[in-house]
């Protein structure tokens, strides 16, 4: 008998399910987590929602097979540590997107329709009829950033109020979003011509601070802002600066933690929730069943399609997953971070051609700061379709001798860009980049990468405007593409060259392409 802990505020038809196949179950959401496994040492799987497992969680139980988290975000968990310990750890993708979906609705007709305001005075005995009057979201132009699961069914559901929907995603197809209403653009125009904005991304080192001043200063007079994503988006300072200007609304359900107290949006935030997003007894009801049923398919018939951190064959080097991953963050910069991907396609030469599906997840993750480079083949797949990204596996030729290699193509509206890659003494090295051949650089550290025609004393050029600023040239590679035309000049640099000094070198060497960022 499997001996299952929830520690958590979960529907009971986890445990229902669980017991009724043969599982010991302990669910107490009132202990610490902490506390609850040091009773119960001889768990074997946990189901969360937003406690923290830790190390010190996974070291306190030594028969634990598999953590499942009910919901989709597993932040909380440390899959790495988890991997290490061979746990599995599953999510529920999806259990919780209507829901939020939902709740973006419920927000805008709230401030729309003055609904908490027109309830507090009615309640106090006033009758301020002509103090609330309101607008009909019907015919309003609303823009979606971030069109995955939530983004989508949001796009579903306020069709029926006849809306025109804009949306933003750089990994979404325009033909994805064409198939539930929405228009694709870029982000600015998404801020220059809604008149309600709802954000769905992810917060990372790409996003954080993403809604800043730059974009604030597009918007209508009097537009709707709603954040159901993460706090840290949104820059709080540039919020509170312009918000008089714009006299914007804004509507949030999520804080820097999820905890009582002050919180610091209150004095520019329409109406606060205590992160209600998921907090529905259906979408509560979903993933707990989720849950459970992945759990029993999981023990009994050995089903693994929603673990997140699925370990590599033993025979396959991880270096070569890495290797992936920073080809294709390499790909990415190529074609620009307003290009939408559209298709990969990989080539795997040697051993590796026994391993293609392994090598979709750290790709995925060269395209979303949101997504593990080590998660299930399966579930990149999944990701590639949602977004509308078709991979393709070609025949390798070995003939070519090329070894244990990897050729991987990223294609966008009217741009290709193909690297080719390899392992060497446990060295990750590029050895090509479109008709670049031999450019052999180490895809580590910080890199700029200029595209340029060939003529002399242009890296002499390059490497100067870099001294100007005191950066330091580390390593240095430069090729010179097949028909002898064009020269590309790569630089690994002691600290990222700033946008200034790349615009400077595009001018002084009337570069085709020019890019710095860190690997």
């Amino acid at each position: 008998m499997k001996k299952v802990l929830i520690p958590t505020k979960l529907d009971s038809i986890a445990r229902e399910l669980l017991e009724a196949n043969g599982y010991q179950v302990v669910q107490d959401s009132d202990t610490p987590i902490l506390d609850l496994v040091k009773s119960h040492p001889d768990c074997e799987a946990l189901i969360v929602r937003s406690e923290k497992v830790t190390p010190e969680i996974i070291d306190l139980l030594p028969k634990l097979q598999t953590v499942i988290r009910a919901g989709a975000g597993f932040n909380t968990i440390d899959i790495k540590y988890a991997r290490k310990k061979n746990v599995d750890v599953m999510n529920t993708p999806g259990a919780n997107s209507n829901a939020v979906a939902e709740e973006v609705i419920a927000l805008a007709l709230a401030v729309y329709r003055h609904v908490i305001p027109g309830d507090i005075t009615t309640r106090a005995g006033g009758w301020e009829k002509k103090k609330f009057m309101g607008s009909e979201l019907t015919g309003k132009t609303i823009g979606i950033v971030g069109l995955g699961n939530i983004g989508q069914l949001v796009a579903k559901r306020t069709s029926g109020f006849d809306v025109k929907i804009l949306a933003y995603d750089p990994l979404v197809s325009p033909e994805r979003a064409k198939a539930v209403g929405a228009t694709m653009c870029t982000l600015e125009d998404v801020f220059k011509e809604a008149d309600i904005i709802t954000l769905h991304i992810p917060e990372n080192d790409t996003t954080r601070g993403l809604i800043n001043a730059s974009l604030l200063n597009l918007v209508k007079p009097n537009a709707l802002i709603i954040n159901c994503a993460r706090a840290g988006i949104i820059n709080e300072d540039d919020f509170r600066a312009l918000k008089p200007v714009k006299k914007f609304k804004f509507c949030t359900d999520v804080y820097p933690e999820d905890a009582p107290g002050e919180k610091s949006v209150k004095d520019i935030a329409d109406i606060m929730l205590p992160h209600l997003g998921a907090n529905t007894n259906e979408a509560n009801y979903n993933a707990a069943k989720r849950a459970a049923e992945q759990m029993i398919a999981y023990f009994e018939n050995g089903v693994d399609m929603y673990v997140v951190n699925k370990g590599v064959p033993k025979e396959l080097n991880e270096n070569y997953q890495q290797l992936a991953n920073r080809i294709g963050i390499v790909a990415s910069q190529f074609l620009g971070e307003k290009a939408t991907v559209k298709k990969i396609s990989g080539s795997f030469y040697g051993e590796l051609g026994k391993f293609p599906k392994w090598f979709i997840a750290p790709l995925c993750a060269a395209l979303s700061k949101d997504f593990e480079i080590n998660q299930a083949p399966e579930d990149a797949k999944q990701f590639l379709d949602a977004s509308g990204v078709e991979f393709e596996t070609r025949p390798a030729d070995d003939r070519k001798q090329y070894g244990n290699a990897m050729t991987i193509d990223f294609e966008a509206a009217g741009k290709t860009v193909s690297i080719r890659g390899t392992v060497a003494e446990n060295t990750m090295i590029i050895s090509r980049i479109n008709d670049y051949n031999r450019v052999y650089f180490v895809p580590r550290g910080n890199a700029f990468i200029v595209e340029h025609d060939d003529a002399p004393g242009m890296l002499n050029k390059i490497t100067g405007a870099c001294a100007e600023v005191g950066i330091n040239i580390e390593d240095i590679h430069a090729s010179r593409s097949d028909d002898g035309k064009r020269m590309i000049a790569i630089l690994m640099t002691d600290k990222l060259v700033g946008k200034e000094t790349v615009a400077k070198v595009v001018k002084m060497v009337n570069a085709k392409n020019a890019f710095a960022f860190t690997l």
